[in-house]
């Protein structure tokens, strides 16, 4: 039992960790985001020459280390995304009446950069593991990597649970492109998916005759696309998923609410003059005539 359970272990903490070391750096002060993403690049060439190295042997011991290889690569994606690095072009919220599909690509216009990043992370896994045993590091990757991009898409389409309030402030015009509906055609395909494919991967690992690199491997992908269709589930039930990482959050004064409003005051007509009430002008009246009978 515990072969299986070390590996679920260990995909949870890696998954909880590793996403509230993201939210934590992109909640700092914006003066900070240069030396996190040197750092955060150091540890990402350290996790591609791991991969490189152990992508060559199919131990348990190596598939515990590509696999967090694998979410250290996404994760340095998602950090160069949420400090500002490697967005996209359109740095503004959506336009007042758009349609479907050009809300949907100035959405895609927002995170251009990003996902031409993300396949190449894909095409540099696929490279170091090619023709390898391992491949550990890279399905790791493509699952994060697709079911972050089947969670936007239902942020598009439109759920209940938005989380707008664990975007960074320079990044809450994003909120513009989403919509808050109780339900989309898309949520239903994706959790199915996902929940399939899951289940796939732990009857692999539970296969009769398995190695010890097969038990971890599938497990630790099982339990990371689980994870995964749970995060999907947050966005549709009455349960603040995001409320286990809100403590890696540094509180500030302006948050992503207040910053997507100022956003949208900016792009709105400019508000009329508020004429001065007639309480306001006899106060100013008394003022004058006192001042007058004082000189």
């Amino acid at each position: 039992m515990g072969s299986y359970a070390i590996p679920f272990l260990a995909a949870v903490a890696l998954w909880w960790s590793a996403t509230g070391v993201i939210l934590l750096l992109d909640s700092q002060d914006r003066r900070t985001y240069v030396a996190s993403m040197a750092g955060a690049s150091t540890v990402l060439a350290l996790a591609l020459w791991l991969v490189a190295t152990t992508s060559r042997a199919a131990t348990a011991q190596s598939a515990y280390v590509a696999f967090a290889c694998g979410l250290v690569v996404w994760g340095w994606m998602l950090l160069a995304f949420y400090t500002g690095f490697v967005t996209g072009p359109n740095k503004n919220a959506c336009t007042p009446d758009s349609g479907a599909v050009s809300r949907f690509m100035q959405a895609v216009a927002a995170s251009l950069h990003h996902e031409i990043a993300a396949v190449l992370g894909a095409a540099a896994l696929l490279a170091l593991t090619y023709g390898q045993p391992n491949k550990v590091a890279l399905w790791t990757y493509v699952i994060v990597w697709l079911m972050h991009s089947s969670a936007k898409l239902n942020l598009f389409f439109g759920v209940p649970n938005l989380g707008a309030e664990m975007f960074p402030d320079h990044l809450a015009f994003l909120t513009s492109f989403m919509a808050c509906r109780p339900m989309n055609a898309f949520f239903p395909v994706s959790v199915t998916v996902g929940t399939v494919v899951s289940t796939l991967l732990f009857l692999a690992a539970l296969r009769s005759g398995a190695s010890a690199f097969d038990v971890a491997a599938f497990a630790m992908l099982g339990s990371l696309m689980a994870l995964a269709v749970l995060e999907h589930w947050f966005m549709v039930v009455s349960i603040d998923g995001n409320a286990l990482w809100r403590s890696f959050r540094r509180n500030r004064a302006d948050g992503p609410p207040e910053a997507a409003a100022t956003v949208e005051r900016g792009l709105g007509p400019p508000s009329p003059p508020i004429a001065p009430s007639d309480a306001s002008l006899r106060s100013l009246e008394s003022e004058w005539t006192t001042g007058e009978d004082a000189a």
